[in-house]
């Protein structure tokens, strides 16, 4: 039987979920899904980027996303560069524009970048011909990260619209958050955001979302509790009493999730502070997908890579 071709992603970039169509996310994870399969596999080479360069440009660290984006690349067959920005001539006063015309002069296929100003990515993407993906910018997005949550919770209860998921944690400075809002608002999910006052972004009820103030009225009948990383790193002032308060009113452990579904799954992008945003007997549940949405991650990059690959001249 022939294997159906894959439904056309038909943009140059990745550079958010925001402008996507719900034909535009489900091809990305349809095709994400094949490649879970295929890295169960023993043989896990493909051919698909071959003669393409990837360069992975980050400059904010990041040991997950990076080594996920390496590992896609070189599965699809791609010659992947990692480009250490921390000892780069950036350092120097080297400015974004001027690291793109140099990059974009290599000749590179594919510049995967994390930066910690939101915009930049899409400044760079006007500086270079190839095509470029977001793998987050500030407080600003994260598609990648939204597309493999979104994966992991498709093939954990077999859709997405319909399902109440609640977000909890750090919303302000969250662009996993606003990822997620955007693309889970598209498939038809009912997102709910749970947060202290401190920690939530003005105008943010305008995404479509109910705002929650109180953690176990949240959690009331959900079906995926989403809690994410209290991003000390982005704060600069006193967002919160303490760590020690924060776990006691928004940290997740066995007697909140008792208030949402009984079969409600549990998620977190990682990584974890564990005893702040979420309690180790809960991380390590049998309702956790939080070592599922690291197999989905190499996954849903792979399709990305390979969807956006699809869109590059071959002379």
């Amino acid at each position: 039987m022939t294997k159906p071709a894959p439904a056309t992603y038909p943009h140059r970039h990745l550079l958010g979920i925001e402008g996507l169509t719900e034909s535009d996310i489900i091809s990305l994870l349809d095709e994400a899904d094949e490649h879970i399969a295929f890295n169960r596999q023993v043989e896990k080479k493909s051919s698909a980027l071959r003669g393409r360069t990837q360069i992975n440009l980050f400059f904010e660290p990041s040991t997950r996303t990076q080594s996920s984006f390496e590992l896609a690349g070189k599965r699809l067959g791609a010659d992947v560069m990692n480009m250490s920005v921390g000892s780069s001539s950036v350092k120097k006063g080297e400015t974004l524009i001027d690291t793109a015309v140099t990059l974009n002069a290599m000749r590179p296929d594919v510049i995967v970048v994390r930066h910690n100003q939101a915009g930049a990515v899409h400044l760079l993407a006007r500086k270079v011909d190839c095509a470029v993906v977001n793998a987050g910018d500030g407080a600003h997005e994260h598609p990648t990260q939204a597309l493999l949550d979104a994966l992991t919770i498709r093939r954990n209860k077999g859709r997405i619209a319909g399902l109440t998921v609640a977000i909890c944690g750090d919303i302000l400075h969250s662009r996993v958050a606003r990822s997620n809002i955007l693309l889970l608002g598209t498939l038809g999910a009912r997102v709910r955001l749970i947060a202290p006052s401190t920690l939530l972004p003005a105008g943010i009820d305008r995404f479509g979302v109910e705002i929650h103030r109180d953690m176990k009225e949240g959690l009331d009948n959900a079906d995926i509790v989403m809690m994410l990383r209290l991003q000390r790193e982005r704060m600069a002032g006193a967002f919160i009493p303490s760590t020690k308060e924060y776990f006691r009113y928004f940290g997740l452990d066995e007697e909140k999730l008792s208030h949402a579904k009984p079969d409600a799954l549990v998620m977190h992008p990682g990584p974890m502070n564990r005893g702040v945003e979420i309690d180790t007997a809960v991380a390590d549940g049998a309702q956790s997908l939080i070592r599922e949405q690291v197999e989905a991650g190499v996954a849903v990059r792979m399709a990305v890579l390979e969807a956006l690959a699809r869109n590059l001249p071959n002379a």
